[in-house]
C-alpha cells in the first residue's frame, strides 16, 4: 500500500471520529501516536493531517501540534448551503441511474433511519441522553445519502458534498427535546419523500427535496446547539 493510500485511510478515519465527536474539539493529534496507531511511518500521518486542514477540520498551532476545531456558526451555516446545492445535484443525477436493486438499498437505508429517529424522540420523552445513539443516527442519515452517492457516480461531487457534511456533529454533545422533536421527524418525512420522487422517476423533483432537506437539516443542528448552549448557562440544578 503506497503513502498516499495510507493518507486515505488515515485522513478518513480521523475524520469519520471527529465528525462523530469521539475526537472533540480541542483535542491535539500528535504524529507519534498516530503513527503507533496506524502502524505506519509519520509521512503518511503528516499527510492526512494536511488533507484535514484543508477541510478545516484541524489546525496546525505553534508549539501544540495539531488541534482539532471547533467551526464558527457561520462556517456551518456556509457548508449546508454547499453541501445542499451539491446533494441535490447528485440527487437529480442519480434519479435515472437508480436500479431496482440500488431503491431497494435506498429503501432499506429509510428504514433504518426512520428506526433510530423513532428511539431518538422517545428517548427525549424519557428525558435521556445518548450520544451513541446520536452517532447511529447521523450515521443511519448519511449511509441513505450514500447509496444515492453511489447511483450518482460522480465523485467530485461526492467528494466536495461530503466535506461539506462533515459539519453536521461538531461536538461530542447532542439535544433532544419536545421542542425538537418535530424537526427530527421532519428528517425522516424527507428522506421518505426523496426516495418516493427517485422512484417516480422525478430527477427535478428529487433534487428540489434533497437541497430542501439538507437545509432542514442545518436548521436541525442550529436548534440542537441552540438548546445545548442554553442548557450550559443555566444555573446549576435547573433541569
Amino acid at each position: 500500500m503506497s503513502d498516499g493510500t495510507k493518507a486515505d485511510d488515515i485522513a478518513l478515519a480521523l475524520e469519520e471520529a471527529i465528525v462523530s465527536g469521539e475526537i472533540p474539539p480541542g483535542s491535539v493529534l500528535r504524529q507519534e501516536h498516530l503513527s503507533e496507531q496506524f502502524a505506519v511511518s509519520r509521512t503518511p500521518v503528516r499527510e492526512a493531517l494536511r488533507r484535514l486542514a484543508a477541510l478545516g477540520l484541524v489546525s496546525f498551532e505553534p508549539n501544540r501540534g495539531v488541534q482539532v476545531r471547533e467551526l464558527a456558526r457561520e462556517e456551518l451555516r456556509e457548508a449546508f448551503l454547499v453541501r445542499a446545492e451539491l446533494e441535490g445535484l447528485a440527487t437529480e443525477i442519480a434519479t435515472p441511474k437508480m436500479s431496482a436493486e440500488d431503491l431497494d438499498e435506498l429503501e432499506a437505508a429509510e428504514r433504518r433511519f426512520s428506526e433510530v429517529t423513532h428511539r431518538l424522540v422517545e428517548m427525549s420523552h424519557a428525558g435521556r441522553q445518548d450520544l451513541q445513539l446520536a452517532r447511529d443516527w447521523l450515521h443511519a442519515n448519511h449511509a441513505f445519502h450514500d447509496v444515492i452517492y453511489a447511483a450518482a457516480d460522480v465523485p467530485l461531487v461526492e467528494r466536495m458534498a461530503k466535506a461539506a457534511r462533515r459539519t453536521f456533529l461538531v461536538k461530542p454533545v447532542w439535544a433532544t427535546g419536545a421542542d425538537l422533536d418535530e424537526l427530527y421527524r421532519k428528517n425522516d418525512r424527507q428522506h421518505r419523500a426523496i426516495r418516493e420522487a427517485i422512484a417516480a422517476q422525478s430527477p427535478e423533483g428529487a433534487r428540489v427535496l434533497a437541497r430542501e432537506h439538507v437545509l432542514s437539516s442545518g436548521r436541525l443542528l442550529e436548534a440542537i446547539l441552540d438548546k445545548v448552549s442554553a442548557q450550559t448557562r443555566e444555573p446549576a440544578g435547573i433541569a
